[in-house]
């Protein structure tokens, strides 16, 4: 059976491991981190959302970002300091504007065959991550947002999404902590949330035991393909290198796939796209009463929330084109603070942990799965906001492809 090697151990990474030994291939995973799911994997938002499966390439879209691009705590921020990677990226982004409504479509039915898998491996592993089947709620303060969302409610469907008009009474009904008037909503049933890193690092565990192989603390420096196809990688691990040899590659390396790609004679230009969230530690009994279960979606602010477990409330949002920067803004995670405490002011803050992470994201908004042009090269990447959600559905594609290569 041939000897696959996989870069990152993210969320697809892993999900890609677990598809792939699942099939009897010997697997090995390269990551740089000491662990698993260190990056963008750690801390999102937590939903798992079919939802919010509408791509941003709408001309709508691009025209709330030229307004937000003057507002230091909008959704959008963009750091107009010119990059060829970043302006190669936006303008491929507006030439897919044509293909939104197929690529919201196709979106959303990865998405709905995504949960299955990812449900069914979570039982057949036992991996706890505070997992909520409650659905989403999606919420709308005026009249005029909420018949935009009714127009994005029918490419939902479309993708084969039930997905349900709610009244200002039916979203009290549905999430009584929650705050504030509203003009009306969209509940989503069948979606959920979860712990993207407890889950990661709990099928990570999962693929060991089934015989796949990690390099932790592993950076990659070179790869080679030889004449006869098979691949060498050179790694650093703690100050030494080693070399290791492969009969295929799967690249699922988040933001950093568009070094790879380039390593490997592919154009995957993925860029970073920063969101933030915060973690709200619920530390006493009236804030975890006051905290809501059923996981939300603020259109008008891009914020998202999970409870994770009774402990935790985790609210995420914002998105930053600034590159590679890492850095955690105080006036980016301040209104996540501020919106936690409008619409549910009983919830204490004195505790809350702030993270930032990249999202890989390719210009179509969609994910580069399967083949690459060289042959024994393929690729599971570029989920951007959606990789929680996709992951468990894009592995096993890729994993069947490489199955019928083989």
């Amino acid at each position: 059976m041939s000897r696959i090697a996989i870069i990152g151990a993210g969320i697809t990474g892993v999900t890609t491991a677990y598809a792939l030994a699942q099939r009897g291939f010997q697997v090995t995973v390269f990551e740089r981190h000491r662990y698993s799911a260190m990056e963008t994997s750690f801390a999102n938002g937590g939903q798992l959302s079919a939802s919010n499966a509408e791509v941003w390439n709408s001309a709508a879209t691009v025209i709330k970002g030229l307004k937000w691009m003057l507002t230091r705590d909008a959704p959008l921020l963009l750091n107009p300091t010119p990059t060829w990677h970043k302006y190669s990226w936006m303008g491929e982004f507006l030439r897919q504007i044509p293909h939104y409504r197929a690529n919201t479509v196709e979106t959303v039915r990865i998405a709905i065959a995504a949960r299955q898998h990812l449900f069914s491996i979570a039982e057949r592993e036992g991996i706890d991550f505070d997992l909520e089947r409650r659905g989403i709620l999606h919420f709308y303060k005026n009249r005029k947002d909420f018949d935009a969302a009714s127009k994005v409610n029918e490419l939902l469907r479309e993708g084969g999404l039930e997905r349900n008009a709610v009244t200002p009474d039916e979203i009290r009904s549905l999430e009584p902590t929650l705050h504030g008037a509203f003009h009306g909503g969209f509940f989503t049933p069948s979606d959920a949330t979860g712990d993207i890193h407890k889950f990661t690092r709990g099928l990570a565990q999962a693929c060991a035991r089934n015989g796949v192989e990690f390099h932790y603390d592993s950076a990659i420096d070179t790869i080679r393909q030889d004449g006869d196809g098979r691949f060498t990688i050179a790694a650093n691990t703690a100050g030494q290198s080693h070399t290791f040899g492969f009969d295929q590659i799967v690249v699922c390396a988040g933001v950093r796939s568009r070094e790879f790609a380039a390593m490997l004679g592919d154009h995957v230009n993925v860029y970073p796209v920063k969101g933030y969230s915060i973690t709200v530690n619920l530390d006493d009994e009236l804030s975890r009463n006051s905290a809501p279960w059923v996981s939300l979606l603020d259109d008008s602010a891009k914020i998202v929330t999970s409870r994770l477990g009774p402990d935790r409330f985790r609210v995420a949002g914002t998105a930053e084109i600034n590159g590679f920067n890492r850095d955690i803004r105080a006036d980016r995670v301040a209104p996540l603070i501020e919106w936690t405490r409008q619409h549910f002011p009983e919830v204490s803050t004195s505790r809350v942990i702030p993270w930032a992470g990249l999202r890989p994201m390719l210009p179509s908004m969609l994910p580069k799965v399967g083949q690459g042009k060289r042959r024994g090269v393929f690729y599971n990447t570029g989920h951007g906001h959606l990789g929680w959600t996709l992951s468990a559905a894009t592995a096993e594609s890729v994993a069947q492809t490489i199955g019928h290569a083989a």
